[in-house]
């Protein structure tokens, strides 16, 4: 059976492989947009800090989305997963799940990272929701509540300096022996944030809304919202399968215009950035779009 062709073939269709198939769709390209419709911030009940769009759910930012880019009919659509890819002469071929063969001589890789929950009873659950990472997309929600940080170390001394800007009653949990400085333990407490070492059992919540740490040892600690930067890796095995070259941090390198390490392969979106946020993936999508068709035009001129 013959492949079909396509001028660019993206993988991910949610904020970032959208924005790059809309930046193709008005290039006039042929563009294939592979996804499995499971982006990472399905649970997360509210996104903020994106212009025209605050306070919406993330499914109707990308329903939105989805309609206005299917206006172009030179975008289509495949709901799945693209399980393998291999390079080609003339560009790249991807199989999906189904056993489909496409070509494209151009692969933009949108496929986001998956998130590695830490083993504490319910964390899951709250995570998106209570369970949060990032205070520019919902620290104004929890402003001057009673809050808590999950971190330790430098990154849990700089986390915590960051968030008493939205609350003062802030609680650094350590989940275990602190490995803060001296100095950082200090300045800390100075600012009036508690330090705990109590590891944590399990977290009581109500349709992911927190309400208290269940504490080794049996207290309990009631909280509102708490922040946690939790482990990654890429959800696509497309990336380690082409032998693109990952960062320090596991994601995808790329430069300024989201070219990755292997010729023809762009990548964009949370892949990409350790700064995960609505905004920042439509950018990097138009980006990435607009580059690699600037690269189809001087290749065929």
């Amino acid at each position: 059976m013959k492949a079909s062709k396509f001028d660019v073939i993206i993988l991910g269709g949610s904020y970032a492989g959208l924005s790059a198939a809309m930046a193709l769709g008005r290039s006039l390209r042929k563009v294939l947009v592979i996804d499995a419709g499971k982006p990472c911030n399905r649970q997360t009940p509210h996104s903020h800090n994106f212009l025209t769009q605050d306070g919406k759910t993330p499914a109707e930012i990308s329903s939105i989305a989805r309609k206005q880019v299917e206006q172009y009919d030179t975008v289509t659509f495949l709901s799945g997963f693209a399980m393998g890819a291999k390079k080609t002469n003339s560009g790249f071929e991807i199989k999906s799940e189904d056993d489909e063969t496409f070509e494209g001589k151009k692969l933009i890789l949108a496929t986001g990272v998956k998130d590695i929950m830490p083993e504490i009873p319910g964390f899951s659950e709250c995570w998106g929701i209570s369970v949060i990472h990032c205070p520019y997309c919902h620290g104004y929600e929890v402003r001057n509540e009673k809050t808590g940080i999950l971190a330790n170390g430098d990154f849990g001394y700089e986390f915590s300096k960051m968030i008493t800007n939205w609350t003062k009653d802030l609680t650094l949990f350590t989940n275990g022996k602190s490995t803060l400085t001296v100095e950082q333990s200090e300045k800390l407490t100075s600012k009036g944030v508690n330090i705990l070492e109590t590891e944590i059992e399990s977290i009581e919540h109500k349709a992911g809304e927190l309400e208290y740490l269940n504490l080794k040892g049996g207290d309990i600690f009631p909280l509102k919202a708490m922040y946690a930067k939790v482990t990654f890796v890429q959800s696509s095995q497309i990336p380690s399968q082409l032998g693109l070259e990952l960062t320090e941090q596991g994601l995808i390198q790329v430069d300024q215009f989201q070219k990755s390490t292997l010729p023809g392969v762009y990548a964009c979106g949370d892949s990409t950035t350790m700064f995960r946020s609505v905004s920042q993936a439509v950018a990097l999508g138009t980006m990435a779009g607009a580059v690699c068709n600037k690269e189809l035009i001087d290749e065929g001129f």
